[in-house]
């Protein structure tokens, strides 16, 4: 057996087998042959096909055992039409105006110093964490959950599996890539964690007693994990879609075709992670009481029906920005932003931070508001609704930027408050000067926390500042800072009427200052006009 790795070797070896052969034969070779024998060895291999070099294994018989450069052309050949025919079925098949549960980009994922900011820690809803190993210890739980609402309701699981597979590719369009789980899988998931988010939304609102779980339960209890849960469950990644729960509830309430009640069960679950101080109001929380009561109702207490949702973050954030910002266009906005910046240090900033603008002699007011957006700025007063934060805040923060950096048809009104507070806040004594004016109220360690959470929170966000809500407010604050005489005014009170003592202090220096000018005025008058 003789391995080759040249072409000319290669030739002269395949001449010197047909010659072999012809003189032992005694057979002349064909005219039509693609090597003619009475030519010269350099013109044979003129007529060879001009190949690269191949490596080509070949026997004493002169035959071909493998041609690796061949057979790895081909395999690529195949490979690049398979990429191709499977590219162009993905965009033929996908609907993009569909998908709501994004992945975290990886430019928001690597700038974050906190990845389980994004990741949950306690219980996976959806596809993509379903099946890690850390959280496979809730499953249990969500069993349980599911034969208690099968037990409640005296329903088949077939029902509920039926319903399911009847949305399952509706469900599947809403999440960003292949989702690998089989149909059955698929579906299998979509009951399960659907029961138990219905479960927990119905126990925070009826009591989980009411719904036939112990006090002593270690999940169903507004106790212990709840609050893990809740954080997880906010998250962009560990979303259902919004009409797999209210077709999952229509079942249990009888009415599969019932929208809206879901919406006010998970605003009211997610309560305690409002970034304000106003909770669901008891009128509110009457009626969506008796809505799930009385099932014979059509009509629900629904604030957000107008709107829709798509997802329990998405109702989230539309209750936050409920009445929100509509700020007026402009005509030069549109003319020079069509391109997105990224919103670093350099090209992000709206306005000055907090000791800058008081030095100015702008004054901070808290004002009496459940909209934390709902900023004002009128007389050299800037009023601001007061924000709570948490230790759950940074994680909110960051999945609800993260949606409206994905999801094309949101507002970016979060991240434009958040880059304004970043803005504002560039060291612990603005956490403190705001905490003063009751604007801030946190439970972190420290003012210098709360500095850090804003000033890491918007690294590397693609935003354009020109169509930021508060663009507008920022250049009334920017003109007012800018104007040399309230720098002045501002320098004055601060540096003599910061008390009643400095402030008699001045009053006596300046009566003194008209005395001696008085007098020196008089004196010189009297020095060149004598009295006669």
């Amino acid at each position: 057996m003789v391995a080759v790795f040249n072409k000319e070797l290669l030739s002269w070896y395949l001449i010197t087998l047909k010659l072999k052969e012809t003189l032992e034969l005694g057979i002349p070779s064909s005219p039509n042959s693609g090597i003619q024998l009475t030519e010269f060895p350099e013109k044979q291999l003129q007529k060879l096909p001009q190949e690269p070099s191949l490596k080509i294994t070949i026997n004493e018989n002169g035959e071909i055992l493998q041609d690796e450069g061949t057979s790895t052309e081909s395999e690529w050949v195949i490979s690049i039409k398979e990429k191709l025919e499977q590219a162009r079925g993905d965009d033929v098949t996908s609907s993009w105006d569909k998908l709501s549960i994004f992945k975290i980009p990886h430019y928001l994922r690597d700038s974050s110093s906190d990845d389980n900011a994004y990741v949950p820690q306690v219980v996976s809803l959806g596809p993509y964490h379903h099946g890690k190993r850390f959280l496979r210890q809730m499953d249990r739980h969500k069993w349980r959950s599911l034969t208690h609402v099968l037990k409640r309701t005296n329903h088949h699981i077939g029902l509920y599996l039926d319903s399911m597979k009847e949305v399952e590719e509706k469900a599947r369009s809403c999440y960003e890539g292949t989702i690998s789980l089989s149909c059955n899988e698929f579906v299998e998931m979509l009951v399960l964690d659907g029961c138990f988010v219905l479960e927990l939304f119905r126990g925070a609102t009826e009591g989980f007693a009411q719904l036939g779980y112990s006090r002593n339960d270690p999940v169903f209890a507004m106790r212990g994990l709840m609050h893990s849960i809740q954080r997880d469950m906010i998250m962009l990644e560990n979303q259902l879609p919004l009409f797999v729960l209210d077709r999952l509830l229509g079942i249990q309430l009888g009415n599969p075709h019932r929208k809206g009640l879901v919406a006010n069960l998970a605003l009211r679950f997610f309560d305690p992670l409002m970034p304000t101080d106003e909770p669901l109001t008891k009128s509110d929380r009457y009626k969506l009481e008796s809505s799930l009561r009385n099932k014979t109702i059509t009509t629900t207490f629904d604030p957000l029906s107008d709107q829709g949702g798509l997802h329990c973050l998405d109702v989230f954030r539309r209750s936050l920005l409920r009445r929100g910002p509509q700020p007026e266009p402009r005509v030069w906005i549109k003319r020079w932003s069509h391109t997105h910046r990224v919103a670093d240090k350099r090209r992000q900033q709206l306005i000055h931070c907090v000791t800058e603008l008081k030095e100015a002699g702008i004054k901070f007011k808290k004002r009496k508001t459940d909209r934390f957006w709902n900023i004002t700025f009128k007389d050299g007063v800037l009023k601001m609704p007061r924000l709570l934060i948490h230790d759950g805040t940074k994680s909110l923060f960051l999945n609800l930027i993260a949606f409206e950096q994905c999801h094309l048809d949101c507002s970016n009104d979060i991240t434009s408050y958040v880059i304004f507070m970043d803005n504002l806040i560039n060291s612990p004594a603005d956490v403190g000067y705001l905490h003063y004016h009751g604007i801030i109220e946190h439970w972190l360690g420290s003012d210098a926390e709360v500095a850090d959470l804003f000033n890491k929170l918007c690294q590397e966000v693609v935003f354009d500042i020109n169509d930021s809500y508060l663009s507008p407010l920022s250049e009334a604050v920017n003109r007012y800072y800018n104007h040399r005489w309230n720098t002045w005014c501002a320098s004055l009170r601060h540096n003599y009427f910061h008390n009643p003592w400095a402030i008699i202090s001045f009053v006596a220096a300046v009566v003194l200052l008209l005395l001696t000018s008085a007098q020196t005025y008089y004196n010189v008058y009297g020095y060149y006009r004598p009295a006669q």
